[in-house]
């Protein structure tokens, strides 16, 4: 299928998702997720007006890069390591998984004039497979963030478990959102922590009537 037409199909449901939460659709951005798919689909998504894409892996971002320059607002979305930092810091717009001092340490030495956009990542479920931080570590892990001026905590982000049962991937949600509102409360000029990057293509609904105000769509977006 064409991007337009999924694009159609997905912003229909992200209403219907906002009505039954009393939100306004336009809090939600919809990132595409385009580490699977050629840039020409990548193209496809931008020209339809899809304005924010993610990249897992610094090589597919450099690739994709390459062709759209800054057209596009360009999120990391996968796990970093601290070596690649320098290959994507001056391309990327929001970097999704900050989960470890040493990351911000290196994010810091290398951004330019202006700070850098972060989610913490939280691994909210507990999951092995999964990166990130345990809920009980994220408010400890953001205070010790001043000392890295160049690191700015935009929100959070986390991954919900792949599994049928709603109950499990709405409680993953609210656990993220629960601790978003304890962070704004804390009031860290460093950390306004406005935002939170949470549902996929089999999952986004919920995320929006949890709170989500980012959500990373790849398959329902720009297909396999």
């Amino acid at each position: 299928m064409k991007v337009s037409d999924n694009l159609r199909v997905l912003q229909q449901k992200v209403i219907e998702a906002c009505q039954r939460s009393n939100r306004n659709p336009e809090e939600i951005k919809i990132i595409a997720v385009t580490k699977y798919v050629t840039t020409e689909r990548a193209i496809e998504a931008v020209e339809c007006g899809v304005m924010n894409l993610g990249e897992n892996r610094d090589e597919g971002l450099l690739e994709k890069w390459s062709k759209l320059g800054d057209k596009p607002i360009w999120h990391f979305i996968g796990t970093l390591q601290t070596r690649k930092v320098k290959n994507i810091i001056d391309k990327v717009d929001y970097i999704h998984s900050l989960d470890r001092e040493s990351l911000a340490k290196e994010i810091n030495a290398r951004a330019g004039e202006k700070a850098i956009s972060c989610f913490v990542q939280v691994n909210v479920s507990g999951e092995e497979s999964k990166h990130g931080l345990t809920p009980e570590m994220v408010i400890p892990f953001i205070k010790e963030l001043e000392k890295f001026p160049k690191v700015r905590v935009e929100g959070l982000m986390t991954m919900a478990p792949f599994t049928e049962d709603q109950t499990i991937i709405r409680e993953c949600f609210q656990i993220l959102k629960k601790l978003q509102l304890e962070i704004q409360h804390i009031q860290l000029p460093y950390a306004p922590c406005q935002e939170l990057s949470m549902g996929m293509s089999n999952d986004f609904e919920i995320a929006i009537e949890e709170g989500a105000t980012m959500i990373r769509i790849g398959t329902a977006l720009v297909g396999e």
